[in-house]
């Protein structure tokens, strides 16, 4: 019962995706929950409230304007209830509702009455997510402290394949954990963690770089700042929202990482180097377009600074932590990394692996320590696999810093 005396509003809009949302009401009451369901018009066309009202043993909110059980003014007496909110799905028109500040139904209403963290978990047809005014609206939300969960990338109700599905009903529920259950157990430290790319320019309009997301950096840094800790998230160029109650300075280049990390670093009790640093850079980048031309391009490259391993030459009693994706013997390539870096621990990836690596919301990890063991993890959200890694963080610690 890891949510006794929790309470939790779910939020339901009208989306084909509405019926995965029955099992995620279910897996909250067997965590022992406390769950109240509003439905919008448009969901109840597609689940009906006597299903939610079946698992959640409670009336579903369904109109503004019913008659109550009891005398209270729903939508307030709801929203001072919650410990946290989840609309999901969350659809394009719910998500421009709130950021234009309209209230005029019993989801939208409450939601702008609650005080409480309101996760927003959108699906929606790939085409309506990318537009750029849902974007617009969003980013304007995460800027106003609302949490969001990515969509999955996948084949759609209507046959096409991209970015809008709803994410599995585990993985919203591992979120709605972390969020009500935080361990608060790295209050009073310093942590800094990398994410993301880096952006190496040939030109003005052109750079070397690689295919990661951000996602599991800014998953650690999330879990992290959700546990207590005081979050230094340096990233890379990607296109997503800082989390809450994290210091994020963006960067771009190799050198421009180097020279954030290094400047945080004496300050930090432990490191987690999520970023996918490019290796390489062009030994003489052009301040001007290079042109086509019928000759094959050649273009010199020289290396860039190792990070991770400088901060290994000079870490003192600090906790470094690495990350590597591998495609092959990915416990002996990761456990020359720990040796040559001197890290206390690496955490790697196998990117062939379905459901793991760049771009997904979930991962499939190992976490290597300096003595050899090895912590073998199954599929999970990549925010359960950043709470895996903190944990081992803890176990590590030679100075009980943690």
């Amino acid at each position: 019962m890891e949510l006794k005396d929790k309470s939790v509003v779910v939020g339901v809009c009208g989306g084909i995706a509405a019926y995965k949302v029955v099992e995620v009401v279910s897996r909250l009451k067997k965590l022992g929950a406390d769950v109240d369901i509003i439905m919008t018009a448009n969901a109840q066309k597609f689940v009906a409230p006597l299903t939610f009202r079946s698992l959640s043993h409670r009336p579903v909110i369904t109109d503004m304007f019913d008659e109550p059980e009891y005398w209270d003014i729903k939508h307030i007496s709801l929203a001072k209830k919650a410990d946290l909110f989840i609309i999901a799905p969350a659809t394009a028109n719910m998500i421009g509702k709130l950021a234009s500040g309209i209230a005029d139904d019993m989801l939208s209403t409450t939601v702008t009455a609650t005080k409480a963290p309101v996760m927003i978990v959108p699906a929606m047809n790939h085409d309506m997510y990318s537009n750029a005014v849902v974007q617009q609206n969003i980013e304007r939300l995460k800027g106003l402290g609302y949490i969001f969960m990515e969509p999955d990338t996948g084949v759609m109700a209507e046959g096409t394949s991209g970015k809008g599905r709803l994410p599995e009903p585990a993985s919203i529920v591992d979120m709605a954990v972390g969020l009500l259950k935080p361990a608060c157990d790295l209050k009073g430290l310093r942590l800094l963690v990398t994410a993301g790319p880096t952006r190496e320019n040939i030109d003005p309009v052109r750079y070397i770089s690689n295919y990661s997301s951000g996602k599991m950096g800014y998953a650690v840094a999330q879990a992290a700042a959700e546990r207590g800790a005081d979050v230094v998230l340096v990233s890379g160029p990607v296109s997503i929202g800082a989390p809450r109650g994290v210091k994020l300075i963006s960067v771009n280049t190799a050198n421009e990482m180097r020279d954030a990390v290094l400047k945080e670093f004496p300050d930090c009790d432990a490191v987690v180097m999520a970023a996918a640093v490019a290796d390489y850079k062009a030994a003489e980048g052009s301040q001007l377009k290079i042109k086509k031309s019928d000759d094959d391009m050649v273009i010199r490259l020289e290396k860039n600074p190792d990070i991770l391993k400088e901060l290994g030459n000079i870490k003192g009693s600090r906790i470094l932590a690495g990350f590597c994706a591998e495609t092959d013997h990915l416990v002996e390539n990761a456990m020359k990394k720990v040796e040559a870096k001197n890290l206390d621990m690496i955490v790697a990836n196998d990117v062939t692996m379905e459901g793991a690596g760049f771009g997904t919301d979930t991962n499939i990890i190992k976490i290597i320590k300096r003595d050899g063991s090895v912590t073998d993890l199954p599929l999970m959200s990549k925010l359960a696999a950043a709470h895996k890694v903190l944990d081992q963080l803890r176990l590590i610690s030679k100075n009980e810093i943690f």
